[in-house]
């Protein structure tokens, strides 16, 4: 009688030992493996008929690799950007998030005690994707200050939307560069009295002036 009254207790002892094994294990897996927050920014979409082809007006987001100031650039200095999103089309990536796009300086005038407001004119003319390098025409239309993705994406909270304008940052690039405006022809001139003075980082938003077929 005994016999059959330890039993059952004996079976249900292994099923709690068995359950409180499994939630161990599945506490120490979670543990050592703690979710990471996404920094990829969002992908730009092409609006564009024509599969495979960067259309005019399209504008994208790239990062300075170097930094670039009024006071000691030279015409025809060449610089290098990358980046900042994919350019998706149909579901289809274009170009890579950290693709490069070159560019030179077109003008350039330094600050002086008569002329005392420096200026950039910066022009791109190159891009590069997947192992091939492409001619293209384009100009900046807008510059933000960035620390980078990694440095503000955590900071502010937005995970997957790094890409995207939330809170005044975009794609790790925080706010409009105070003390500098963009006008035609992606000239940029300082608006007080200063040399214009874009560090390395610097995001800028440039427009396709010319179609590029990339794909």
């Amino acid at each position: 009688m005994h016999k059959w009254l330890t039993l059952p207790a004996a079976i249900l002892s292994l099923a709690v030992a068995t359950t409180a094994c499994a939630e161990r294990a599945g506490a120490t897996s979670s543990d050592s493996a703690p979710p990471q927050a996404s920094t990829q920014a969002q992908p730009e979409t092409v609006n564009s008929g024509e599969p495979g082809t960067i259309p005019v007006g399209q504008e994208l987001d790239v990062r300075l690799r170097t930094p670039l100031n009024s006071d000691t650039a030279q015409v025809e200095q060449r610089f290098e950007t990358t980046t900042v999103a994919d350019v998706v089309q149909n579901g289809r990536v274009l170009v890579p998030a950290g693709a490069l796009v070159e560019g030179v300086v077109s003008g350039v005038d330094k600050a002086t005690r008569t002329d005392r407001k420096g200026s950039l004119t910066l022009s791109f003319d190159r891009m590069r994707v997947n192992g091939r390098e492409h001619r293209i025409r384009a100009s900046a239309t807008q510059m933000f200050k960035s620390g980078g993705i990694r440095d503000e994406a955590p900071r502010a909270g937005i995970g997957a939307g790094a890409g995207a304008i939330v809170g005044g940052i975009l794609g790790g690039a925080k706010g409009a560069i105070l003390g500098a405006v963009i006008g035609a022809g992606g000239t940029i001139a300082a608006t007080e009295g200063k040399n214009v003075d874009l560090p390395a980082g610097t995001v800028l938003r440039i427009r396709m002036d010319s179609p590029v077929r990339v794909g």
